[in-house]
């Protein structure tokens, strides 16, 4: 696929490995991602998928061991991320060009510090200004997030807001660090649905206003659809079906993606039929497509590794049945 726009992230044949008893296991064997400079990027995947390890991969806060980079690049802006020390990535990167609002508040915030005390501690080590100048700012970025009575609000510790209250003090750091791009790591998973929907309106409206990047990961496809402009589904590490957001959840082909989509009941009164998308995974065959086992759809030819096959300029899928499948609404008819 041809992009006249040079990507401001850009990641090529990325292999993270982790170590445990059994041997060496590789975790992500991304072959490229491309988002471009105020989007929003939305990687879907189950749970155990590689999705946070993506994450941690591109801040280069992963743990080593047990976890290895083995080889690839992650280059934001032009620049290499994996080539960088730790200091560099502490004093270069993290906050001041990345920036991650995690799932759950309560592990980012610091409980004995007031809300105010750790906005003023994030503006003034990233921005340089001093305490009362800095106090102004994070009023601001209280305001900016729509929090109710930033003022007051900046007096409160972590406790004494509401779980929605919290997410939007950890969306108001990350912005006050100056960050151009903001990974989201399934921010509203411990929210209620009320709430998702507000701070999904948040992320979308603040991604716009301040032409921020945002790379944002999700279980659900559905929070993907409200915010995001292209997307990727993740299965076991690898990129199996990547488009744009409309393309890939309204018409999937790759039968992961379906059965993923297919997972999630469109009402209350929707059974969920996962048995009609997936077969009981079998025992992988190495060098075969690594949905293989899984796939009810399979043929002979799957056995090969897969490679990517392009539906159109902009959707990409990792399955021998592509083309076939490029022809019909749905891959199943």
């Amino acid at each position: 696929m041809e992009h006249n726009e040079k990507p401001f992230l850009h990641i090529k044949d990325l292999k993270v490995n982790f170590k445990g008893l059994e041997g060496t296991k590789t975790v992500l064997d991304i072959d490229e991602i491309k988002i471009n400079k105020g989007e929003a990027f939305g990687i879907i995947g189950e749970s155990g998928t590689g999705k946070t390890v993506l994450a941690l991969s591109i801040l280069k806060l992963l743990e080593t061991p047990p976890g290895e980079i083995a080889g690839g690049e992650i280059l934001l802006d032009g620049d290499d991320l994996l080539k960088k020390t730790s200091k560099q990535m502490e004093k270069e990167v993290r906050g001041k060009k990345i920036s991650m609002i995690f799932q759950d508040p309560m592990s980012t915030l610091n409980p004995v510090y007031s809300v105010g005390d750790q906005l003023r501690n994030v503006i003034m080590k990233n921005q340089g200004m001093n305490r009362r100048d800095a106090g102004n700012k994070a009023v601001e970025m209280l305001k900016l997030v729509d929090l109710p009575d930033a003022e007051r609000a900046m007096e409160k510790y972590p406790h004494e807001l509401s779980g929605g209250q919290r997410q939007r003090v950890i969306i108001a750091l990350a912005l006050s660090c100056g960050a151009e791009f903001i990974i989201a790591d399934e921010p509203t998973r411990n929210l209620d649905v009320t709430i998702q929907a507000g701070i999904l309106k948040l992320i979308k409206e603040l991604q716009t206003t301040l032409n921020v990047t945002v790379l944002f990961i999700a279980n659900n496809p559905g929070l993907i659809s409200s915010t995001c402009d292209n997307a990727a589904v993740l299965y076991k590490g690898s990129i199996v079906e990547q488009g744009s957001t409309k393309e890939v959840l309204r018409n999937p082909k790759h039968p992961y993606t379906f059965a993923l989509l297919n997972s999630i009941p469109k009402s209350k009164k929707d059974r969920i039929k996962i048995s009609k998308t997936v077969h009981v995974a079998e025992e992988d065959s190495e060098g075969s497509c690594i949905y293989y086992s899984s796939c009810s759809k399979k043929q002979e030819g799957c056995r090969s590794m897969q490679e990517d096959i392009w539906i159109s300029e902009k959707h990409s899928v990792k399955c021998c049945l592509a083309l076939e499948n490029a022809k019909k609404e749905s891959i199943y008819e």
